[in-house]
C-alpha cells in the first residue's frame, strides 16, 4: 500500500466517523454537545495541521547546516567565470 492509499484511507476513515457523529446516521443517540463539537472539527484539524507544518518549516531553516566547503568552491568558479568573461571582452 502506498503512501497516498494510507492517506486517503485515514482521511475517508476520520470523515466518516465525523459525518456518523455530525449527522446522526446511525441513530446514536448522542447529546446535541457532541454533534455541536465535531461540527467544526475538519477546520481545528486543518489549523493544526497548518501550525504544524509551518513549525517543521521554520525549525528546518533554523537548523539547516552552512556548507562551507561548498560555499567557497562556488565562490571560487565565480571568479573564474569572471576572469573567463573578461577574457572575452565583457565589461564588468
Amino acid at each position: 500500500m502506498t503512501k497516498l492509499l494510507e492517506w486517503l484511507f485515514g482521511v475517508s476513515v476520520l470523515g466518516g466517523v465525523w459525518a456518523s457523529v455530525t449527522f446522526d446516521l446511525f441513530d446514536l443517540k448522542l447529546p446535541q454537545t457532541y454533534r455541536e463539537v465535531a461540527w467544526p472539527m475538519p477546520l481545528y484539524l486543518l489549523v493544526s495541521f497548518g501550525c504544524y507544518s509551518l513549525a517543521t518549516v521554520g525549525y528546518r531553516v533554523a537548523t539547516f547546516n552552512d556548507c562551507d566547503e561548498a560555499a567557497k568552491e562556488l565562490q571560487e568558479q565565480i571568479k573564474e567565470a569572471k576572469e573567463d568573461l573578461r577574457k572575452k571582452g565583457l565589461k564588468m
